[in-house]
């Protein structure tokens, strides 16, 4: 679902079944706050006229949240939005930005293209997503604003080839991860991430927004689909004043 609550297309040519699809679109409202606890959801007949699908396709949806804490169902009232963390769930682990604040709550983040082209991969691109140099890739670069203000920039690679017909970038979802399971069938299953410590650069500081000498903290990661292949390659450059990178092995 969009942020005016309209729903996103469904695909009926995805992998994915169209339950499931339905469940992440009404998860990611849930889990950014658009439906916060205690929001009654439209009934099973609007949703699934809102989608385009049949009703059962929209209940099993309801059911598998309402199991996963999501949802509950109360007498004369309907499906209602419960509060409760879903962070048990591996089906989330990879979802979200894993940056906390001081007190360890999980930050929400909001992405804001800066670049978007596709050109060809260089000669560390290929190495590390294991095609040819001069294949052609997609290149992103990515800020993540928390609270309104940026904490996190990012350059991610893909190969082109996985990813045919991808959109352009006004067109891009902001959960890629879930993007990439329902669009193309490939569920990011494993990250390599090298974590160092650098000090600001003069493009970290203008995108930041500060003149002072920094200290950031930088995530080299790959990211592998369930056969083991690289999907993404990605550089994250993040602010240490406020936050912390928590990455937890479940």
């Amino acid at each position: 679902m969009t942020a005016s609550g309209r729903v996103r297309p469904l695909s009926q040519q995805a992998a994915t079944p169209l339950y499931e699809q339905v469940k992440r679109q009404i998860s990611d409202r849930i889990l950014r706050g658009t439906w916060p606890p205690g929001t009654v959801l439209p009934g099973e007949s609007q949703l699934a006229r809102d989608f385009g699908i049949a009703v059962g396709t929209v209940r099993r949806a309801l059911a598998d949240l309402t199991a996963e804490g999501l949802l509950m169902r109360r007498r004369k009232t309907g499906t209602v939005v419960t509060g409760r963390s879903p962070d048990h769930s591996l089906r989330f682990f990879f979802q979200y930005f894993r940056l906390h604040g001081a007190d360890g709550e999980l930050l929400r983040s909001t992405p804001a293209i800066l670049a978007y082209d596709i050109g060809k991969a260089t000669a560390a691109e290929g190495k590390r997503l294991q095609i040819p140099e001069g294949t052609a890739v997609i290149r992103l670069h990515r800020v993540r604003g928390v609270e309104g203000r940026p904490a996190m920039h990012e350059r991610m690679v893909m190969p082109a080839a996985r990813l045919p017909d991808f959109p352009p970038a006004e067109a891009l979802p902001e959960l890629l991860y879930l993007y990439l399971l329902d669009r193309y069938g490939i569920r990011i299953s494993a990250i390599r991430e090298s974590v160092t410590a650098e000090v600001a650069t003069e493009e970290d500081a203008a995108i930041f927004g500060s003149d002072a000498p920094q200290a950031l903290l930088v995530i080299d990661e790959v990211a592998y689909d369930q056969a083991g292949l690289p999907v993404i390659w990605a550089l994250h450059r993040a602010l240490t004043d406020r936050y912390c990178y928590v990455n937890e092995v479940r």
